[in-house]
């Protein structure tokens, strides 16, 4: 019997279901994938903000990671939610080790403005974690605080693009930029080559864990040994479909509909 295809997802948790592992969880079984996670902080979250945060120890993310690991290894896997620089260090091994596909969504601010990052983390994932990526899915925003570079177009989008690839060692990164005006337009970049895939832009507030689930779909496409374009390609297409048809839960920014996709 052939076995299913494994993706893995290093992140935090979300109790209302929106973002982090649940999220993930949700977007992995969707695409035909069996998840797995290992969880990096609890937070206490809904879609009105995040009210209050744990990150679990470095040494027990550590065990986690060898528990998976030692019985079954994933055929790709990605992180979120890192909040301290040793539990970055912890996957750091993990990756470098094993060697399967990366995929690194730069959670640092959730979708309420709250910080989910120490200041300090963001220079060791820029100088340390990032080589080992297959992949980074920076917004804006958080192209800008890894590259330090204003984006405010296309053009901008490129330089920021050259210096994931050029400077910081990158395979290939997607920056989104659904906070530039205009449609939504997303790019990836590997090497010389570039992609920019574009849809209307959705006027809604429900937005939470549309970052979590895209790398997810990314995450859950490599697995199934998908090229880096493909899985792309797909991600767009669910995450459009996912935020056209919220399902309006909760009070704030609500989550995303982890099931309307119905494409290959």
């Amino acid at each position: 019997m052939r076995k299913f295809p494994i993706a893995l997802t290093v992140a935090g948790t979300d109790p209302t279901g929106g973002a982090g592992v649940l999220a993930d969880s949700k977007a992995f079984h969707s695409r035909g994938v069996y998840g797995m996670a290992a969880v990096t902080s609890l937070t206490a979250q809904n879609t009105r903000g995040v009210q209050d945060v744990y990150n679990i120890p470095a040494e027990f993310l550590e065990r986690q990671l060898h528990s998976i690991f030692s019985d079954e290894v994933p055929h790709a896997m990605k992180s979120g939610m890192i909040a301290t620089v040793e539990m970055m260090e912890v996957i750091m091994e993990t990756v470098e080790k094993y060697d399967i596909p990366y995929v690194i969504d730069p959670v640092m601010i959730a979708t309420s403005g709250d910080a989910l990052i120490e200041e300090r983390s963001i220079e060791f994932l820029r100088d340390s974690l990032l080589p080992v990526a297959m992949n980074v899915t920076p917004n804006i925003h958080e192209a800008e605080k890894i590259t330090g570079q204003e984006i405010r177009g296309e053009a901008d989008v490129r330089k920021a693009a050259k210096i994931f690839l050029k400077e910081l060692g990158l395979q290939s990164v997607i920056i989104k930029g659904g906070h530039l005006d205009g449609d939504a337009v997303d790019y990836l970049f590997t090497g010389d080559d570039e992609v920019a895939v574009g849809e209307s832009r959705i006027d809604t507030k429900h937005t939470h864990g549309t970052g979590c689930t895209f790398s997810a779909v990314i995450t859950a496409e490599l697995a199934k040994g998908k090229t880096m374009e493909e899985s792309f390609r797909t991600a767009k297409k669910y995450i459009t479909s996912a935020i056209k048809n919220s399902p309006g839960i909760g009070k704030g920014n609500g989550p995303v509909n982890h099931f309307s996709f119905k494409g290959e």
